[in-house]
């Protein structure tokens, strides 16, 4: 941006992240002519393509083309950089319409893979079959080499986005790399070791290997099993956390704009920002290790917070030896920042209460009462870790002569040095996430209390649950009527273990797991609770969102983002946003209903309605 540019120009960077640019200025800055103060495009693409080769192996540049346009007083620069990572972009099917968070466009597997079948749209819904008025099953076929049936639960309201895909799928016969939801939830069910069946939830929609809202086990008896890190996505731990208070909207409503600006001055937000708890090299590791056991002890979090997180806020199977120099140094700076994209920090009025028994348990014991809900995962650090997981899992793949039916399958047998040291490393991104959230639940608290004048523990300011939704974990479940130790990988779903599970808290034994539920800007969310039907269908699983309609892309050239907030102001939504013109993407029209999502999942029975929450104020990036 120059300045005499009355707007900046837009600059995308696809596939880089956090890249800050700096010009450095002498002491006599101030006594400088207005021209010397300008910054140059020049020096930006020099700065842009220094940082690509040298900051982001395994990047080069190889063409830089400026296009200036002296009547609107603007330079278009088209930056090219070639990955090595993936050498045949022709062939490799590539992530489209920027529908996962974080997705890379070209880290895909390079090796050979099984080639697909061409149907017709008619002839491919042959394979799908209704069996309930919210689940559908995909038979064996649908796709080459299924090891076992694929599910999917949707209604009468969602099952028209599903077929749509398909339908565009069938039409374009593929072109782009474009997979739908269906075709990826097969694609699953032809991996090795898999077990029982490869499960969709109600807001289920194409991601980048698996779908988005895809649950798959594997048996870890089974040495052909294999770990996928598209199973769990590029924002590992990627959850949920929601806080009650004691205070009710009579108390909050008038000063709402005042607690949505000091919780966007308290919690760092959006692309690149930087937090503000001090960190250095040696707290980033023992937090890799420790998880909220690190917050505890340096006193951003309390003792019983974690006794309300699943896992209790650590996975003891985490290594920080197997987190990339990359990986801690982009994950440093970003510790107990809010991020950008779908995340969010929202104050919530209790709107419904549909389980007053459960509520009650929770601390949750009228309408109109306020919470906190804080939506963020584990920043760079745990894009890095999927990425450089992709990258050894290549050469797994080559040597092992593992072969899928799509390139972004990339995957490795659990029991290889591959494996362990992915899942080390996803364990650690996962306790980032943890530590990441709890340090903004101490902020969050330091905003609440320096606006009602009372320390936060008089204010009730008491961690519900906090839930992941991009994980892969251990756990032991029935299969065919024989107890079996399984990888279950969960990717935008959410654990939801049934009353008396023993992985759950004393406080909720007797109602099942709290199960977190977050809606879009201006739209509710919800608290449910695992059932033990939603044990044995999809094990112990259930929805994490709304799921996206359509993509970033298609929201951005469709909605503005000055629509958009004045629809939450005539809700009367306190909105703060860092990118104002990024909300497009998050808009409600860009998602399903999330209540058609939750409806859903109640009439299958594997999840129970307890609360329904609304938006008063928003913080996003």
């Amino acid at each position: 941006k120059s300045e005499e540019m009355s707007e900046p120009i837009d600059v995308v960077i696809e596939n880089i992240s956090d890249i800050h640019l700096k010009r450095e200025r002498d002491e006599s800055e101030d006594t400088a002519s207005d021209d010397s103060k300008r910054v140059k495009s020049g020096e930006v693409i020099d700065v842009i393509a220094k940082k690509i080769t040298e900051e982001n192996p395994p990047f080069t540049v190889v063409a830089i083309e400026e296009n200036i346009n002296s009547e609107r007083r603007e330079s278009v620069v088209n930056i090219t950089a070639k990955s090595s990572v993936t050498t045949d972009t022709t062939a490799a099917p590539l992530y489209v319409g920027g529908i996962e968070e974080g997705a890379p466009k070209e880290t895909a597997y390079k090796g050979p893979v099984i080639a697909p079948i061409v149907r017709t749209f008619e002839e491919e819904m042959s394979y799908i079959k209704k069996l309930t008025p919210w689940k559908y099953e995909i038979s064996k076929g649908f796709v080459p080499g299924m090891n076992v049936e694929g599910t999917f639960y949707v209604n009468d309201a969602l099952i028209g986005l599903i077929t749509d895909e398909l339908r565009h799928h069938c039409e374009t016969k593929g072109y782009g790399g474009f997979l739908p939801a269906v075709k990826q939830i097969a694609n699953v069910a032809a991996l090795p070791g898999i077990v029982k069946r490869s499960v969709a939830l109600p807001d289920c929609h194409s991601g980048y290997g698996f779908a988005i809202g895809n649950v798959a086990a594997f048996d870890m008896a089974n040495p052909d099993s294999i770990v996928s890190p598209g199973g769990v996505g590029f924002d590992i731990n990627c959850g949920v956390r929601l806080l009650r208070t004691n205070l009710t909207e009579a108390d909050v409503g008038p000063v709402k704009e005042q607690l949505a600006q000091s919780l966007f001055d308290h919690i760092p937000v959006g692309v690149g920002s930087k937090g503000v708890i001090p960190t250095t090299a040696a707290d980033l590791d023992e937090a890799l290790e420790m998880g909220m056991d690190w917050s505890v002890r340096e006193g951003y979090a309390w003792a019983e917070d974690k006794e309300h997180c699943e896992e209790y806020g650590r996975m003891l199977e985490a290594d920080p030896t197997k987190v990339s120099k990359r990986a801690k140094k982009r994950g440093l700076p970003q510790l107990g920042t809010l991020g950008a994209g779908n995340h969010y920090c929202e104050i919530q009025v209790v709107d419904e209460i549909c389980d007053k028994h459960a509520a009650a348990r929770m601390g949750i014991d009228k309408v109109g009462q306020i919470c906190v809900m804080i939506h963020s995962g584990s920043r760079g650090l745990g894009h890095q870790v999927a990425t450089d997981a992709l990258t050894s899992m290549e050469t797994a793949m080559a040597r092992d002569g593992l072969v899928t039916n799509d390139r972004q399958l990339a995957c490795a047998r659990i029991s290889s040095q591959e494996g362990k040291d992915y899942l080390s490393a996803m364990a650690a991104a996962a306790n980032y996430a943890w530590v990441n959230r709890s340090s903004m639940t101490f902020l969050a608290r330091q905003a609440f209390a320096k606006q009602f004048g009372k320390p936060p523990d008089q204010l009730d300011m008491h961690v519900i649950y906090d839930v992941s939704h991009n994980i892969a974990k251990v756990e032991q479940h029935m299969v065919e009527g024989d107890l079996k130790t399984l990888l279950v990988h969960r990717k935008g779903s959410t654990r939801a273990f049934p009353p008396h599970h023993p992985l759950i808290p004393a406080d909720y034994q007797f109602i099942g797991q709290p199960v977190l539920i977050g809606g879009t800007m201006g739209t509710c969310s919800y608290v449910l609770t695992g059932t033990q039907q939603g044990m044995e269908e999809c094990f112990g699983s259930t929805c994490h969102g709304a799921g996206r309609a359509q993509s970033r892309n298609k929201s951005r050239k469709s909605l503005s983002y000055q629509d958009v907030l004045g629809k939450l102001a005539e809700q009367g939504i306190a909105i703060r946003v860092a990118s104002p013109k990024l909300v497009m993407e998050e808009a409600p029209e860009s998602y399903k209903d999330v209540c058609a999502v939750v409806d859903t999942c109640q009439a299958a029975g594997i999840s129970n309605k307890v609360i329904k929450l609304r938006p008063i104020a928003v913080v996003k990036g």
